[in-house]
């Protein structure tokens, strides 16, 4: 523990004290206003100006002990304000634990605000005055942000218990405690719409806060984390984190405190019989709160935090806040000393001393590490027990200290010491979480022996120099190539524990093309280690890079396990050097050569640096044999960074090289930042390079800002080696020119090195920094090769290695990081880059396919449609009572709405397809009696492609042309989508994850023979023959009295093609929402959907809900319960398109009756515009509910026309694609999918009402049964009664083989005397025809067959 600063107050010095008031007294006139008469009222609540005045004026009055600062600023540009409160507060020095409260994270949760500022003028107040606050400031780094989302508490209004009137979400309407990246989801949400959360991540990885409180309201519990599980459960599923029992701990030490939370009862006026025993639980056991800020804490955040529900009413009146502030004041301080808990200590280097951060401290058991902070100090919060400890970091073996015993109280002292590792060793990177700290023999301590003390001071430890000087080359002249292949194998026999070396292929006149791997396991790639490269003497006769690299593998060879740069180094990289890509060239070359070309092409006189595969250009010339080993060996090798040594000037030269045009120009490439951050990393280790001016002798007027350029800036080189590096693998490669003399004399050659040697290991260094990590398969854990890692907003991905890890170089900042991989659903975190390491990002992605229990891991795939996180987040959020409210407040327009004919309509849907021609596409259904076209407009994100996999939602009006009014709003309803798609977030996501038709007019005839301002007339009802559309619709023609009109076929042509999810029909003359059926049926089998459907329409219409159908005009009277009704219940009637839509299109469908008035005045369409606004978007929302999976065979061939029939009733039809999508009202379901050929699948799914579509993806096996019979029974039983009927044929064929050869010999004998039995017939001719017909063929012994046989004879 620090030293506590004790106040200076001593009864003995009275005269003292009274001589150092009087000298105060001016200073404090001069101020302005006492601290006394500032002090806090407990009555108002503080603005956004009064808050930030309120902070400066605390910390103005505090200077020793606060510092008021901002993390950040909120979407309208609200500074995020955060008030540290500490000893000497400008200084960041280590030994004090960090510890941080965040409050009003929801805005419309106000009393944290207020008490965050109480406890801050708290302890600035007390300081020096109660030892206990004194003792806590001198001690701990405490960090106070009052408001994390100052935009939302200004629309938040004072009184409003249950959050209705706004503020919750921050003024892009993203719930900031929904939107951090979620260690089972990843990232859901644009970091454009919250900024607050961006700061906020970048704020936690910054200070490696130890502990931390999350202040809300609704309720009094202190909850902890997990916050959510794999599946999502609604509530009562214990997620339980690996710190179970601290969280549980640290949670009670808060309620305990509370006289409120620690009954267990709050008594919420809203859920008075809510009961959390001892005034804590756990958060998914309460609710699931996928992408909360408690949960990111711990996991990547180095930090425990729990969530304090601090009052029932969310923003009480102002008059309550005193008695909230004596009610958590000893529990806001209690809760802060509890990061003095555990074990805490130092990691240190044992031979330089100098601090080691980012160590990890692994306890046994306890499958979650930390790591140090940068001065190398850490702070393990542990119950009390004995443990075993590890401190671990890449370079230096682990230290395990066993038996620490901690003790209630202050937190136990333990520090370590690590050595770097020994030059032999063969160990790998640590697991980042393992219950074993190491497979390795770590150095052992026994508690007994440890220094119990802190060290007095560790300060200037990062900057003191190491122990002992590294060791240089000794020898420097230039190596032919026979020289060079023997110093190659004499170090890699030297070092053959780090050094590989092999051949990547031989040059043009056979000579070996030879790679020098250096690391601490040279010969193969090791999980999670990046590759690194360094090529020279690509030209012939440019040498500096060949020799330097000569020089580096000494260098690293005879320093590694006695210099901690290269130790790690080497254990952390897998280093690639080749001296020479163009030995022949070099053997042709000519020392004191200063700007020539002798030697600098291969022996084919080709450019190697001009011989690669170019993007922009077709390089004609044959490819080199020492090009294609190099592109061979690249490919095969997932090299993260790379640099290509050249000569002839002095500067880093980044791609791309070239362009389409060729001319000399800057040519960026998607990683432009990355590039020039890289390559000043070595021109700033070298000051020649980096003053910009290296060759005044030889290039006057050359000039290189920062001693860097841009390739094509300097001169365009089509066929790089560079650039096809960057843009055919995953490699970064720049080009380093490192001397203006291309050969120089080998008396030179020291000061090459001199130059150089700083810069090339600073350069190895950066293949440390961005983003890596690995990609596996979230049900099994199997590493996932060839995985693509995307940046958003970088055009440029990588993929992983065979072992599934990768390297992304990025620039400092925060990032959406996407990997997917063919069969995965894609998955995004958010990353915060800093400048000297790597952010470790590891993605589990869930595959598309369905578990063992037949649920489905994942949604089905898509065709770039948004995240389906993203959707879930926004079906949720919109479906929560403020969400569509909020959305239509953030798209209000100014409407002046009017009357439009056949020809204004088809210009408007016209003009909108010429202005969003990317989301729009008119369709011609066919074409009225008068031949007006019947048009349906469709707006999606792709609207030229089928999309099987997106919900179809059809909107409907004008079927009565006397009705016109749902034509007015669908034409305004459609021009709203289109203005808002790329402004709106949310209608943004909404168009892009949905395909929506809007058929403005089914009967334009109608509409030109109805006049404005009839209400009941019925002129223009029915179309040019007089025929009632809505009575036209039959799917039997022999129900048909008729001919269908063409209006109708048109209509259910589009409606049987269509494969639409949901329809909604506008007509008029009523204030209500019909559900199916019109025609007088007795029971309808989804009744329940068809009826929440309605239900959510009217829901959401400021006067249909209220039930009151009154119609003054027409005569209606009488009361709708919600203002939703069975349509045969208004008025019965066959032939509806309702009903065909059920029947023939398999989908439900349902009417809105917009008002009393058929064809009301124009000036009060937007009124009605007003009114049914939020309702349409409602259908866009509720279009995505439901359930919805796709059917496919084991090969993954989709299945289409499948049947999935859901609780034994609702029977629909897989689309193609195989897809299929369910409306159904909240509840749990069967699914039974049916197939012929096909194995049935049953699977059982909840939908819920604010959550989006329950997936369920279907694999069927083949039907192995036969009639109901197993296959193998059927195929024995059959194979039996053929063995039966083969045998019985068989004895009836001898049979009849006996019989025949017996009637054979009659036959002969009979013609034998054929011509005696001639002559007696005609002598004996006396009777008829008849009678010698009969003689002819009479024979006692003959039977028919044998008849049959002398006829044919």
């Amino acid at each position: 523990m620090a030293l506590i600063r004790k106040p200076l107050l001593s009864t003995s010095e009275p005269l003292g004290l009274l001589f150092a008031f009087l000298l105060l007294l001016p200073a404090a006139a001069a101020a302005g206003p006492s601290e006394e008469e500032a002090a806090e009222t407990y009555g108002k609540y503080y603005n956004y100006a009064e808050l930030s005045s309120r902070l400066r004026s605390l910390a103005q009055r505090h200077p020793n002990i606060a510092n008021l600062s901002s993390v950040g600023q909120s979407a309208e540009g609200r500074e995020l304000w955060v008030m540290r409160i500490t000893l000497d507060p400008g200084d960041d020095s280590p030994g004090r634990p960090k510890f941080k409260y965040v409050g009003n994270m929801h805005g419309d949760e106000t009393v944290s605000r207020q008490v965050l500022v109480y406890l801050a003028e708290y302890l600035l107040s007390r300081y020096g005055v109660e030892p206990r606050v004194t003792e806590l400031v001198n001690g701990t780094d405490i960090y106070i942000m009052p408001s994390m989302n100052p935009d939302g508490f200004e629309r938040s209004a004072e009184g409003d218990c249950t959050g209705d009137q706004g503020g919750r979400a921050n003024a892009r309407f993203k719930d900031l405690n929904r939107s951090f990246p979620d260690q089972f989801d990843g990232t859901t949400e644009d970091p454009r719409d919250i900024p607050e959360v961006v700061a906020v991540m970048r704020w936690i990885k910054e200070k490696k806060f130890v502990l931390s409180g999350n202040l809300h309201g609704g309720t009094v519990v202190a909850s902890y984390p997990f916050d959510d599980s794999a599946d999502h459960n609604n509530r009562g599923f214990y997620s339980r984190s690996e710190d179970d029992n601290l969280f549980r701990h640290l949670a009670l030490v808060y309620a305990r405190n509370h006289p409120v939370m620690k009954t267990g009862e709050p008594k919420c006026p809203d859920s008075p019989g809510e009961m959390f025993p001892d005034g804590i639980t756990n958060g998914a056991h309460w609710y699931d709160v996928p992408g909360g800020m408690q949960d990111y804490n711990y996991i990547y955040g180095n930090c425990l935090e729990i969530t304090m529900e601090l009052s029932c009413c969310k923003h009480p009146p102002a008059s309550e806040l005193r008695k909230e502030w004596d009610l958590n004041r000893e529990s806001l301080i209690a809760y802060i000393e509890e990061v003095h808990i555990g074990v805490r200590g130092f990691v240190k280097d044992a031979v330089s001393g100098a601090a080691l951060s980012n160590a990890s401290i692994v306890v046994a058991g306890i499958r979650h590490n930390l790591t140090t902070a940068k001065y190398g100090d850490y702070y393990r919060l542990l119950l009390p027990g004995t443990y075993n400890i590890t401190a671990v970091t890449p370079g230096y073996s682990p230290m395990t200290v066993s038996g620490i015993q901690v003790a209630e109280g202050k937190a136990t002292e333990l520090n370590f010491t690590l050595s770097p590792a020994a030059v032999d060793t063969t160990e790998g990177p640590t697991p980042a979480a393992t219950s074993e700290p190491s497979t390795s023999r770590p150095a052992t301590t026994d508690s007994s022996n440890l220094n119990k003390t802190l060290a007095a001071s560790t300060e200037g430890n990062e900057n003191n120099p190491p122990a002992h000087q590294p060791i240089q080359p000794k020898e420097f002249r230039h190596h032919n190539y026979a020289d060079m292949e023997l110093f190659l194998r004499k170090y890699n026999s030297e070092f053959s524990s780090i050094t590989h070396l092999h051949s990547i292929g031989r040059s043009v006149k056979d000579l070996e093309l030879y790679v020098m791997i250096i690391s601490d396991n040279p010969n193969v790639h090791e999980h999670g280690e990046p590759e690194f490269k360094y090529v020279a003497n690509m030209h012939g006769n440019e040498v500096v890079g060949r020799e330097l690299l000569l020089n580096l593998i000494e260098y690293l060879c005879r320093n590694y396990g006695t210099d901690s740069e290269v130790t790690w180094l080497v254990n952390n990289t897998r280093i690639h050097i080749m001296p020479s890509m163009n030995p022949d060239g070099y053997e042709e070359a000519t020392e004191g050569d200063t700007r020539g070309y002798k030697g600098r092409n291969n022996s084919n006189k080709y450019d190697l640096n001009r011989n690669f595969p170019d993007q922009f250009v077709t390089i004609t010339e044959p490819r080199q044999p020492e090009t294609l080993a190099v592109m061979k060996w690249v490919k095969s090798v997932p090299f993260v960074l790379s640099a290509n040594l050249h000569g002839g000037s002095m500067v880093v030269n980044y791609p791309f090289d070239d362009d389409r045009e060729g001319i000399r120009h800057y040519s960026k490439s998607p990683d432009d930042e990355v590039f020039k951050q890289v390559s000043r990393a070595y021109s700033e280790e070298n000051p020649f390079m980096h003053s910009g001016h290296p060759c005044e002798d030889l290039y006057p007027d050359e000039y290189f800002k920062d001693g860097i350029t841009n390739g094509a800036e300097w001169y365009s080189v089509p066929g790089g080696m560079q650039d096809w590096n960057y843009v055919n693998t995953n490699c970064f490669e720049v080009t380093i020119e490192l001397g203006c003399v291309k050969y120089p004399w080998a008396k030179d050659l020291p000061q090459y090195w001199e130059q150089n040697w700083r810069a090339l290991l600073k350069f190895i260094q950066q293949v440390h920094t961005g983003v890596k990590g690995s990609v596996t398969d979230f049900r099994d854990g199997t590493e996932i090769p060839n995985a693509t890692i995307s940046v958003q907003g970088i055009d440029h991905n990588v993929t992983t290695a065979q072992t599934g890890d990768y390297w992304r170089l990025l620039v400092p900042g925060t990032y959406s990081v996407t990997a997917s991989a063919p069969g995965y659903k894609p998955v995004s975190i958010y990353a915060t880059v800093s400048k000297d390491r790597a952010e470790v990002v590891d993605f589990r992605l869930p595959r598309v396919d369905s578990n063992s229990n037949g649920q489905s891991i994942s949604d089905p795939p898509t065709t770039q449609n948004p995240s389906e996180k993203e959707l879930q987040a926004l079906i949720r959020e919109l479906s929560l009572d403020q969400g569509l409210e909020q959305l239509v407040r953030s798209t209000a327009t100014d409407n002046k709405l009017h009357y439009r004919g056949s020809k204004d309509l088809y210009n408007i849907l016209r003009g909108l397809t010429l202005n969003f021609s990317n989301i729009t596409k008119l369709h011609s259904l066919g074409q009225s009696v008068e031949f007006r076209t019947i048009w349906a407009l469709e707006i999606s994100n792709k609207p030229e492609e089928a999309e099987p996999s997106k919900p179809k939602i059809r909107f409907v009006a004008g079927i009565h042309g006397n009705a016109p009014v749902g034509t007015e709003l669908l034409l305004e309803f459609a021009a709203f989508l289109c203005i808002n798609y790329h402004k709106n977030p949310a209608i943004t996501k909404l168009i892009n994850a949905t395909r929506i038709f809007i058929v403005p007019s089914v009967n334009p005839d109608g509409r030109e023979q109805a006049h404005e301002e009839q209400c009941t007339s019925t002129q223009g009802l029915a179309n040019s023959n007089d025929v009632d559309l809505d009575r036209d619709f039959f799917g039997n023609e022999s129900q048909r009295v008729g001919e269908a009109q063409p209006e109708t076929r048109a209509m259910m042509n589009f409606i049987q093609n269509g494969d639409f999810t949901l329809s909604v029909t506008l007509d008029g003359g009523s204030l209500v929402v019909t559900y199916p059926y019109d025609r007088p049926v007795q029971t309808v089998e989804n009744e329940a959907t068809l009826k929440y459907l309605a239900e959510a329409y009217a829901k959401n219409h400021p006067k249909m809900h209220l039930g009151d159908t009154a119609c003054s005009n027409n005569g209606q009277t009488g009361n709708v319960p919600g203002g939703v009704l069975r349509a045969a219940e208004k008025q019965s009637h066959m032939g509806s398109m309702k009903d065909f839509s059920m029947d023939f299109g398999h989908c439900p469908e349902i009417t809105v009756f917009t008002g009393c008035c058929l064809f009301p005045p124009a000036d009060q369409l937007v009124a009605l515009w007003t009114d049914n606004k939020k309702a349409l978007l409602s259908m866009l929302v509720e279009v995505h509910k439901g359930v919805q999976g796709q059917v496919m065979d084991k090969s993954g061939k989709p299945v289409v026309g499948a049947s999935i029939v859901l609780n034994r009733r609702i029977k629909i039809f897989t689309s193609k694609g195989g897809y299929f999508h369910a409306l159904l009202a909240p509840g749990t379901y069967t699914i039974e999918a049916v197939a012929d050929g096909y194995q049935q699948q049953q699977h059982k799914v909840e939908v819920f009402p604010s959550k989006a579509a329950a997936t369920v993806n279907i694999k069927f096996d083949l039907d192995k049964s036969i009639f109901g019979l197993p296959r193998e029974f059927v195929v024995a039983s059959a194979a039996a009664a053929m063995t039966a009927l083969v045998v019985t044929a068989c004895i009836i064929w001898c049979v009849c083989a006996a019989k025949s050869n017996r009637q054979k010999d009659g036959f002969h004998r009979l013609r034998q005397h054929r011509d005696e039995y001639d002559d007696e017939i005609r002598l004996n001719s006396m009777g008829s025809k008849k009678s010698l017909l009969a003689n002819e063929f009479q024979d006692e012994s003959e039977s028919e067959e044998e008849t049959l046989y002398a006829n044919k004879i």
